[in-house]
């Protein structure tokens, strides 16, 4: 196969100073003044990049004697087809054989909506409401020329349809789909990479907005609807925007008791959008209103430190635990946990993004995976102290043939949370 050649890190990463009200406690409602959509120039996925997908699965399936591979509604059947549909408990499916053409089964009534999605040669095998789409389904898998063998199953197949379709072809072997989905969706094109980059600037500058909105006495609602219609006014579809302030920091993905802003809080957000389905993930912490205390820079000073080991582990031909390994080293070191106990590092040290928030590719202790050019995820060693803060810097790389590349390049101090 010919190799790709991964792009540089000198095109990408967030730019642009922080222009902060945080520093005064001062605040005001975000401005949307010089926010423009930023995705007029964006190239989506082509056709013909899935077509290669799905060249590239129907070499797995024949390389370990898989016949087929089905898919329910969600993101795999959107990442090989480009197709996204409700998941409702009318089961519409995707087949694909190891040989010829996919299939679609569906719903009756739905069989017209469907085909405006589709070229005039893909066939689909409509079922009525009063019978059985397990039928259908098995009928598409033996006019596929398949009498016998595995049938690879997608991790999002709901159980119901897996346990029809086991019902009405018993002659069949179900297996997982994983052998097939993982190595086709982990390994990301550049046209994947440059909207995951594209997302990624758009989060960047929308929790500059976010950060400008604080203000004392304002919840994380603040922040949060900032964000959101930062993330809107630039193009994207907004994903989340979490906020929290002081003691409720330590909480990785925050506390639900009321919270309410002032001078000297740590203040932790987490933040992504997505651009034509591809996310963007990053986190900063920041002090707001006031010059930090010598334990909030301690802890941030340590946690950008782990991040930073992190990143120098993240290289190609390394196994993916070793960037955990190496983040939580430092985090040990200065005397926290050790592995998940709190004070300290209570759970992995990244995971893997692209289609969905969190893929494949987990940065995690025992994860062998060897770490390959295109691989790409986050490095976020959250350091959690209850009762006091947390602090967590997440940045997320994609793995070019050189190593690892920044999407966002990490804050450069505790006060100047983007170049």
């Amino acid at each position: 196969m010919k190799r790709r050649n991964f792009l540089n890190a000198s095109a990408l990463g967030a730019g642009a100073v922080f222009l902060s009200s945080c520093e005064t406690g001062a605040g005001s409602d975000p401005s949307m003044d010089g926010l423009k959509s930023l995705v007029d120039d964006i190239q989506p996925i082509t056709d013909e990049e899935r077509a290669a997908r799905i060249a590239k699965a129907q070499k797995l399936m024949q390389e370990q004697g898989i016949s087929a591979l089905l898919l329910d509604a969600g993101t795999s059947l959107k990442y090989f087809t480009g197709i996204s549909w409700w998941p409702s408990e009318r089961p519409m499916v995707a087949l694909i054989p190891a040989k010829g053409a996919l299939s679609f089964i569906c719903p009756g009534f739905e069989e017209n909506r469907l085909r405006e999605m589709l070229s005039e040669s893909t066939k689909v095998y409509a079922w009525q409401e009063d019978e059985s789409p397990y039928l259908k389904i098995a009928e598409a898998i033996e006019k596929s020329g398949i009498s016998n063998g595995k049938i690879g199953i997608e991790e999002r197949v709901r159980f119901f349809i897996f346990n029809g379709v086991k019902e009405a072809a018993p002659h069949l072997e179900l297996v997982s789909g994983d052998a097939i989905t993982i190595p086709c969706r982990m390994i990301k094109s550049i046209s994947e990479i440059l909207l995951m980059q594209k997302a990624t600037e758009i989060t960047t500058a929308a929790i500059k907005v976010g950060f400008k909105a604080l203000k004392e006495g304002c919840t994380p609602a603040t922040f949060s609807e900032a964000v959101a219609a930062a993330h809107t006014k630039m193009g994207s579809s907004h994903a989340f925007a979490s906020c929290n302030f002081g003691e409720a920091s330590a909480f990785p993905h925050g506390s639900g008791k009321p919270q309410i802003l002032k001078k000297g809080d740590v203040v932790l957000v987490d933040c992504g959008c997505t651009v034509e389905g591809y996310n963007a993930d990053i986190s900063r912490t920041i002090v707001f209103g006031a010059s930090p205390t010598a334990r909030q820079q301690e802890i941030w000073d340590l946690e950008k430190k782990a991040q930073a080991a992190g990143f120098a582990a993240a290289q190609i031909g390394n196994k993916l635990h070793e960037v955990d390994d190496a983040a939580r080293k430092v985090i040990t070191d200065a005397g926290f946990g050790p592995e998940y106990q709190l004070p300290g590092l209570p759970h992995r040290t990244g995971h893997g993004i692209g289609m969905d928030g969190h893929e494949w590719g987990n940065a995690v202790k025992g994860n062998e995976t060897i770490i390959e050019a295109g691989m790409c995820f986050s490095i976020e060693p959250t350091i959690a102290i209850m009762g006091e803060f947390g602090v967590r810097l997440e940045d997320c790389v994609f793995m070019s043939d050189a190593g690892p590349k920044w999407f966002s390049k990490p804050s450069p101090s505790i006060l100047e949370p983007f170049e």
